[in-house]
């Protein structure tokens, strides 16, 4: 996953990966109109890209066409998004559990109770 972050943390490639979101299957040519560097540099971004598996590439003929593979991102959110997201929602749910519970005396419950209900 660090080739992943590492191929984040620039720029340029993030604006690539943004370009193939908009317009996915685009060549060397068409992601380089536009840049304001040389075609080689921006050769050089996709192959990053491309090694982190963040793009993929198909050969239409003799055009090399470039696409984005959500999967990596994906993984990423999974991984180190997701374990916190869990944690809130879960935090979130006992306090409404709680204030449910004071709100209704009567029917204060332990939330294993209500789980089994």
């Amino acid at each position: 996953m660090s080739d992943v972050f590492a191929a984040l943390a620039d720029e340029t490639r993030r604006a690539l990966l943004d370009r193939l979101f908009v317009n996915n299957g685009q060549s060397l040519t068409d992601l380089h109109s536009g840049m304001t560097m040389s075609r080689q540099a921006v050769a050089k971004h996709l192959h990053i890209l491309e090694t982190a598996n963040l793009v993929t590439v198909h050969w239409q003929g003799r055009e090399k066409l470039h696409y984005l593979n959500p999967v990596p991102l994906g993984d990423i959110v999974h991984r180190w998004v997701g374990k916190f997201e869990d944690a809130r929602i879960e935090a979130l749910t006992d306090f409404k559990q709680q204030i449910e519970s004071a709100s209704n005396p009567s029917n204060a419950s332990t939330p294993e109770e209500k789980r089994r209900a």
